[in-house]
């Protein structure tokens, strides 16, 4: 009875070592997150932020469970300013950021990576040539999913205008003395679209001559004052977003008394590179982000747009998916942001 009795204990000994050795190799792997804290960039209210991310919570649990992470508490919160989270990230008090722009996470990128980039509608043309767009017109939407936007140099109906695109769609390059002779209209400096990203084109071009060295160009305070300077003929060229053209087409007629279609009126002479969307960050001094994790964390977060819920929370700063990204995506924002420095001395 005494060697049976002994036996039993035995096995129970076993037994629960056998299962406190599971347990503590279920730690060691870090398939167990006791807390996830996700910080937003404050880009809408932070009451608004919160009440629309709390769905976040119970789909990324299970997202991450799914894929054999069990996450007890998710924690979502939104920083004072774009700066607060890139300083959150980098002090590892913040494990992962969602909706920080390009040039914030280049500002933090020794405390950050960027594991995703959040995606919008795309247009039917997406192309370097801008005979492209100006052969497929009107743009319209596309099913496409985009991680960027294009900046585009647009030029109007006024003489100076329709020569210029003539020689482009002719397949002629413009040379600095054709584009020289042309009146612009640009946003201010800080502008990727209206400002940063054409001067990039130029400086690529034109032996490193930025919209400082043009001769006539006058900033304006938004696109529709741009736009109507353009159907006037004040301007020649504008500088803009890819959908700014979708956007005022109604106004082209309503408000700016213009007959025919503003795709009939104007053509692109230039097309920038890629202007990447925001960003989803983790950070480097995190002790949850390993390797593994992080790859969980990426498919998690693009499974959110597979349903309504997903795309309701996601929604919030207009994204409508994530893609892989990696830090290399960003190398043009890191000259964007050179310029920028230059032209604020």
């Amino acid at each position: 009875m005494k060697r049976t009795l002994t036996l039993v204990l035995m096995a129970l000994v076993a037994v629960s070592l056998f299962a406190g050795g599971s347990s503590e190799s279920a730690s060691q792997d870090g398939n167990v997150i006791e807390e996830l804290r996700i910080m937003y960039v404050p880009s809408r209210e932070p009451e608004e932020i919160i009440t629309a991310t709390e769905p976040l919570k119970e789909l990324l649990t299970q997202e991450l469970a799914a894929q054999g992470y069990t996450v007890e508490n998710i924690d979502i919160s939104v920083g004072t300013n774009y700066e607060a989270v890139g300083v959150a990230l980098t002090a590892g008090s913040a494990d992962v950021s969602v909706g920080m722009p390009a040039n914030t996470y280049l500002l933090y990128d020794k405390g950050c990576d960027v594991i995703l980039t959040a995606t919008r509608d795309g247009l039917s043309v997406d192309s370097d040539d801008p005979r492209d767009w100006n052969q497929n017109e009107p743009i319209t939407a596309s099913t496409v999913q985009a991680v960027g936007y294009r900046a585009l140099l647009i030029a109007g109906p006024s003489a100076k205008g329709q020569e210029l695109a003539a020689k482009v769609n002719a397949g002629e390059e413009l040379t600095w003395e054709d584009l020289d002779s042309a009146n612009w209209a640009v946003m201010s400096s800080t502008s990727s679209a209206g400002y940063v990203y054409p001067t990039m084109w130029l400086m690529e071009r034109y032996d490193n001559r930025t919209i400082a060295d043009l001769t006539h160009t006058v900033q304006v305070d938004s696109y529709p004052s741009a736009f109507a300077r353009l159907a006037s003929g004040q301007v020649d060229i504008v500088c803009c977003f890819a959908d700014a053209r979708r956007d005022y087409e109604d106004d082209w007629n309503d408000s700016f008394g213009m007959q025919n279609s503003i795709w009939e009126d104007t053509d692109l002479i230039g097309v920038t590179p890629m202007i990447y969307n925001d960003t989803v960050c983790v950070s480097k001094n995190s002790p949850i982000m390993t390797d593994e994790f992080v790859a969980a964390l990426q498919q998690a977060f693009m499974n959110l747009n597979k349903t309504e819920e997903g795309k309701g929370v996601i929604a919030i700063y207009s994204h409508t998916g994530y893609l892989p990204a990696t830090s290399s995506d960003y190398d043009n924002e890191r000259v964007a942001q050179e310029i920028m420095k230059s032209l604020n001395g």
